[in-house]
């Protein structure tokens, strides 16, 4: 899945949207990858002279990452993170890396889904979280 079904299906946009491309896409998990370049808005300021991807956006990009997977059960509506659970950050991500986002739905109920997330940079995982995202309805332009 390319850009154009990605800004079909989520509602973020640049500078937000952290998702470049989807790799694979099943009923229960996905895998998505953003390349971080070093034009990002965030290195202006984190840090300069030594940039590092803050973390709390390598969360979001799995967030939205789960997005797109409950997206497949509830076309046209959003979802919002409701939770972060577990959260832990391996490793600093910097410019010129390939963050790939892998999430897999635990559970859902009641329109709340519960998905363990990871990222990794050339196969080393960097951060990690279980997130839980609430369905909401379609988000108005």
């Amino acid at each position: 899945m390319g850009p154009d079904e990605i800004l079909r299906i989520l509602p973020h946009r640049y500078p937000f949207l952290l998702v470049d491309r989807v790799l694979e896409w099943g009923s229960t998990r996905v895998r998505a990858l953003k390349n971080v370049t070093h034009n990002e808005p965030f290195f202006v300021g984190h840090f300069p002279g030594r940039p590092i991807m803050p973390g709390v956006l390598i969360v979001e990009g799995l967030a939205q990452t789960v997005g797109l997977l409950i997206s497949q059960e509830h076309p046209g509506k959003s979802g919002y993170l409701v939770g972060i659970d577990r959260a832990r950050f391996r490793r600093p991500v910097h410019p010129g890396d390939t963050l790939i986002y892998e999430v897999e739905l635990k559970r859902s109920k009641a329109r709340i889904y519960r998905a363990q997330a990871h990222a990794t940079v050339e196969g080393t995982v960097v951060a990690e979280a279980l997130l839980s995202v609430a369905v909401t309805e379609e988000i108005e332009e």
